[in-house]
């Protein structure tokens, strides 16, 4: 079992790709009390450190030489949806994690984030990450991922960033996709429809037959659970779903509108087991499904750094 540490772990997206890869986490650290609550909940056994990374700096050392420094840093400084001021956002991670990295020193660093880390505006920030990881003695390299290449049935594209000690950077290779598309929104969701009884559900998942677009989580400053802004919810629309609220439960039997999701749908659009329970009210659950890395996706990057950094050095000859 290799090891690892997870940063801004979330609601336990990348945690589960890590657990089924194979890495038994050592510590997750989250500053969400709501994240950490649905973490402790479903794995007690795990290590859930409730801080600010910028605290957790300070007691990395006591890490050091885990095979796995993991993490999902804040997405607002590279998104198009913000302000995009990278390395003058005060809620970007980045020189932080290098701290750690360099307190933990492990053989492979994962972090993942929007696909705005690869806009031409942060072409000198990539290449400043790469110097930093450079000088501690790690080959770094980056790809965006779309989920659905990974049988999540959902049009996210992700932006994974590896580094790996120079010994064992030329046995990574990045995950093939599935050889096969991913369910449609109604295949995924149809069971889920039909819990209490929703005559129209079968029809429905005929019509939704095509993958779910991106799941917006939101933010705390963000006023309520939806599917997202207007050009959203018109995609949405588009599969028969309504995305102005999230439900609280499965359409009635008699239901004659479309149809709108419960938290579980969406996690399931998601990549999350259905034994994955979110704690706290509907709205901070949603947001913490919503804000999610796709645990399948973390699973397929994950097990290739396992594949690499499990293998013998080839290259180092013996004195």
């Amino acid at each position: 079992m290799l090891t690892s540490v997870e940063l801004c772990a979330g609601a336990g997206g990348q945690a589960l790709g890590l657990e089924k890869a194979g890495y038994d986490h050592t510590a997750l650290v989250e500053i969400d009390k709501h994240c950490c609550a649905t973490l402790r909940h479903n794995r007690p056994v795990w290590n859930v450190l409730e801080e600010d990374v910028r605290n957790f700096k300070s007691v990395a050392g006591d890490f050091r030489g885990i095979d796995l420094l993991a993490g999902g840093l804040p997405c607002p400084p590279f998104s198009v949806a913000g302000k995009q001021l990278g390395e003058k956002d005060e809620r970007n991670l980045f020189d932080d994690a290098i701290d750690i990295v360099d307190s933990t020193r492990p053989r492979a660093v994962m972090i993942e984030n929007v696909r705005g880390f690869l806009d031409a505006v942060f072409h000198d920030y990539r290449e400043k990450l790469k110097s930093q990881l450079g000088k501690l003695g790690y080959e770094t390299g980056w790809r965006l991922l779309n989920a659905s290449d990974y049988g999540v049935p959902q049009l996210r594209p992700r932006v994974a960033i590896v580094a790996l000690r120079r010994e064992f950077a030329d046995q990574f290779d990045w995950p093939d996709p599935l050889p096969r598309n991913p369910a449609t929104v109604g295949e995924t969701l149809l069971d889920l429809m039909q819990e209490r009884g929703w005559r129209g559900a079968e029809d429905w998942a005929r019509k939704a037959d095509e993958i779910a677009p991106t799941v917006v989580g939101g933010s705390k400053k963000h006023g309520g659970p939806d599917l997202g802004p207007t050009r959203a919810r018109r995609a949405w629309a588009a599969l028969g779903v309504e995305g102005r609220t999230i439900a609280n439960e499965a359409p009635d039997p008699f239901h004659n509108d479309m149809p709108r999701l419960t938290v579980r749908m969406v996690a399931r659009l998601q990549g999350f087991p259905d034994s994955w329970h979110f704690t706290g009210a509907k709205t901070n659950a949603y947001r913490q499904v919503g804000n999610a890395f796709p645990p399948p996706v973390a699973e397929a990057v994950a097990r290739q750094i396992r594949s690499a950094i499990a293998k013998p050095n080839l290259h180092v000859v013996s004195a």
